[in-house]
């Protein structure tokens, strides 16, 4: 089954609203290097609250996304780690985030000058 993302009752627009938000295309760049733990995932994700985060992690992981990982240790520990699903993914946000890096002075100085035009003088 192929989808349909101009349809609006079509579950591609449930995927896209997945890999177009920003925490999880964060979440997908931080697990790029491999397994982590939630703390080291939240200090590479600056910003990010715990709730968030945490929602963020269980809906990617009910999605296929990832898996979490628990290891019968005390205090018990918890790993994240991308899926070959959420691997697929990699490439496309990483040159998305690239985009982003390498354009960002020029979208804020479009802004800038947008916003500039608005103001009454």
């Amino acid at each position: 089954m192929k989808g349909d993302a101009f349809d609006p009752n079509c579950p591609t627009r449930l995927i896209l609203d997945r890999i177009g938000d920003k925490w999880s295309v964060l979440v997908v760049l931080s697990l790029s290097g491999g397994p982590l733990r939630f703390s080291r995932l939240r200090e590479l994700i600056g910003g990010v609250t715990p709730k968030v985060l945490t929602q963020t992690l269980r809906a990617m992981e009910r999605d296929g996304l990832l898996t979490r990982r628990v290891y019968a240790e005390v205090p018990p520990r918890v790993e994240y780690a991308l899926t070959p699903l959420g691997l697929s993914l990699q490439r496309p946000i990483e040159a998305i985030a690239e985009w982003a890096e390498e354009n960002v002075e020029a979208v804020v100085s479009a802004r800038d000058r947008h916003d500039a035009a608005l103001t009454p003088s």
